[in-house]
């Protein structure tokens, strides 16, 4: 169980610290049940005035505080090491350190660069930007395997899922209103 001074501690030293901090794999889930923990205390309406209650409303509002912090100041440190990696290359620093989710933002900010690079130096070598062939949608109810204007197979795709598809295929799909396009 996580307290408020593991939540003040972690706090402090990625504060001080220009390296990301290890944290343990579960301190989001740990944080949140400690939020919800002093959440329920805090609520109780036995004594609005109790000095225990008023002393863990603060204690909440501080652990807050101290939590919006120190993801902020990770999520700094985080996009310092993108911009590292884009320009030297080397894409693992202080990935060990990570949480799941900032690896996962890593890498995806990591493949976006990349895809932009490449449409920079299409550019600049004089081939002109080539015109997107696909589009970006959702679907908004299942849809089944069918085949696309190549004869490849294309699909099942589910309802919320996201998938990026030729233009004509999604033409049709939008007239038959099974997807909204979320970019062109």
């Amino acid at each position: 169980m996580i307290t408020y001074n593991d939540i003040y501690e972690a706090s402090r030293k990625e504060r001080y610290s220009e390296q990301l901090q290890k944290l343990p794999k579960k301190f989001i889930e740990d944080v949140a049940d400690y939020l919800r923990e002093k959440k329920g205390f805090a609520s109780k309406e036995d004594d609005v005035f109790s000095e225990v209650i008023i002393k863990t409303k603060k204690q909440l509002e501080n652990a807050i505080t101290l939590f919006k912090e120190l993801l902020l100041r990770r999520r700094k440190k985080l996009l310092n090491l993108i911009l590292i990696a884009a320009e030297t290359g080397i894409s693992k620093q202080d990935f060990e350190n990570m949480l799941d989710f900032e690896k996962s933002l890593f890498e995806d900010i990591m493949k976006c660069i990349d895809v932009s690079d490449k449409r920079v130096n299409q550019i600049l070598n004089g081939g002109k930007e080539e015109k997107q062939k696909n589009d970006l949608v959702s679907f908004k109810e299942d849809v089944e395997e069918f085949v696309d204007v190549e004869g490849e197979k294309m699909g099942p795709f589910e309802k919320g899922q996201m998938a990026n598809i030729p233009k004509e295929i999604a033409k049709i799909l939008v007239e038959g209103e099974k997807v909204e396009i979320i970019e062109q």
